[in-house]
């Protein structure tokens, strides 16, 4: 419960109300409307699981127990409207852990969509040295900051890999995870890479966490990677080189390629939000202390 007020109190803070300012009343009023606006999205919320074909019937996921996946609309709707990320069209929906949600306190979500971008050749996949690919991301990175810099976005440096990138060559299942710092951020930002390769292109799914998320990434990823599949006649095997395009990334490429700009397309999540207020300073913190001896009451 101490997260949730703690979330709540982030959108009365970016919402401009002072809190130096607002009496006790005041805000007992603004927190209560808050909870109950978060309730509403969480029994709005129509999470699937077992089959789900995904829009364009090219792939499926096949949600097991321990996992449950939301819609395109909703997903869209968390991302853009709760969250505050730009408007994407491409995304299918989200892939949560049972016991998660939009305000969950701890939890993930991985957010699935699809790049038809052709067939990606793999063959380069034994030859790559990820650890200089790694260095020489880092010297990219002072200039494509410019650029990120020139359209109103943060800086970011590559810290390292968090995972490794791994590519399973039977099931054509490549992902990786990168430690990235945002700014002048306090936390360190993960990225979770997931890329399945079909036939007319690639299935990603993208979770983004704080860094302390990782193990907890981690010990489901596994199970995550079995959930997505193309349907028959859209799989890898199923390249046609008379009839279809070959994109024109490699293995190497989508690990690589534009790392910064297109990163943080949905690296605002509601914990990061939670983490900026908490740094605000000890008014917020003093007011949390009363509100979460009130809720536990």
């Amino acid at each position: 419960m101490k997260k949730l007020v703690t979330l709540l109190l982030a959108g009365l803070f970016f919402s401009t109300v002072s809190f130096a300012k607002t009496d006790k009343d005041t805000l007992d009023v603004s927190l209560g409307k808050q909870l109950k606006f978060v309730d509403s999205v969480q029994k709005a919320m129509n999470y699937q699981t077992g089959i789900v074909p995904l829009q364009g019937g090219f792939a499926k996921l096949n949600i097991p127990d321990g996992f449950k996946y939301l819609n395109a609309a909703q997903s869209k709707y968390v991302l853009t409207e709760l969250w505050g990320n730009p408007p994407r069209e491409d995304v299918l929906g989200m892939l949560f852990p049972v016991d998660g949600d939009p305000f969950a306190e701890k939890s993930y979500a991985f957010i699935i969509s699809f790049d038809s971008m052709g067939y990606v050749k793999d063959t380069d996949a034994d030859d790559i040295n990820y650890d200089d690919m790694l260095k020489d991301i880092q010297k990219e990175e002072v200039e494509e900051n410019k650029s990120r810099i020139q359209k109103g976005y943060e800086p970011i440096h590559m810290i390292g890999w968090a995972t490794k990138p791994f590519y399973d060559k039977t099931n054509k299942v490549l992902h990786w995870a990168k430690n990235l710092k945002f700014g002048n951020e306090t936390y360190n930002t993960l990225n979770y890479e997931v890329r399945i390769l079909g036939r007319k292109g690639v299935l990603s799914m993208n979770a983004v966490a704080t860094m302390d998320e990782l193990e907890f990434v981690k010990k489901d990823i596994d199970k995550v990677l079995k959930i997505p599949a193309f349907t028959e006649g859209n799989m890898y095997k199923d390249f046609d080189s008379n009839i279809d395009n070959v994109a024109a990334w490699t293995i190497g490429g989508l690990v690589a390629g534009k790392v910064l700009l297109k990163v943080g397309f949905f690296a605002k999540f509601w914990k990061i939000i939670v983490l900026a207020v908490a740094a605000a300073g000890a008014g917020i913190k003093k007011l949390l202390g009363k509100k979460s001896e009130d809720t536990t009451a």
